[in-house]
């Protein structure tokens, strides 16, 4: 049990902090961050979270990093579920907590909750579900690396934050960057019907980047003899 919480207190970190950014500053915020800091911050918050948690729990913090971690034979299929929903339950706890903050905005809060989607308009699907794939194909094959019993570093966790706040600086202007299921579905739950509609492309994308590279670190493709 003291696992699967540590991934609600990891993933609500990730999602608060993270989305946080992008409702009270970033695009829309007073003191706009951009995209670098929005990238920064979701980073920051992974290390934060990495390094408070990571020993309890492994700070999966994403399905689709369950998922890699599973089919690159490290860890139980009975524990894929219960991380799935401990990380979807942290994820809507923080977009809850963002919600009920931003509620008391004088004038009423009109953006969104930092929910993922694509501009219809300048992006077809095929463009942003490769994007999503690729991208959650690259952070999790970057932390089967630095995780890897050959390859294990008191640094991961400030490696894949940064890898994370990377592909943030590529990604958003495209889909705002999930890489991650639960990322995407506490926030989605918040932001009406359009975020609703485009969900289901910020959870099969990033499972499947997220599969392909487990399937690759069980094959050891990348790994030294």
């Amino acid at each position: 049990m003291k696992t699967y919480l540590a991934e609600v207190l990891g993933t609500f970190l990730l999602v608060f902090i993270g989305t946080a950014s992008v409702v009270t500053g970033g695009f829309g915020g007073a003191l706009p961050l951009g995209q670098e800091g929005i990238g920064l911050a979701f980073g920051i918050g992974l290390i934060a979270a990495a390094y408070a948690i990571g020993p309890i729990s492994g700070a999966h913090l994403n399905p689709a990093v369950t998922l890699g971690v599973f089919l690159a034979g490290r860890m139980p299929a009975k524990d894929v579920i219960p991380y799935w929903i401990a990380q979807i339950i942290g994820a809507i706890i923080a977009s809850l907590a963002l919600w009920i903050i931003v509620s008391g905005q004088v004038g009423g809060h009109t953006g969104g909750f930092g929910a993922n989607g694509w501009d219809t308009t300048k992006w077809g699907v095929s463009s942003a579900f490769l994007w999503e794939l690729i991208g959650t194909f690259t952070f999790v094959t970057v932390i089967l690396g630095v995780t890897s019993a050959k390859h294990t570093t008191a640094f991961a966790g400030l490696v894949i934050g940064l890898t994370l706040a990377g592909i943030h600086f590529a990604m958003i202007p495209v889909t705002g960057t999930s890489v991650n299921p639960a990322r995407s579905i506490g926030p989605a739950l918040f932001s009406g019907s359009a975020a609703i509609s485009q969900l289901w492309l910020f959870i099969v994308a990033p499972l499947i980047g997220g599969a392909i590279a487990g399937v690759v670190a069980k094959a050891r493709i990348f790994e030294k003899d």
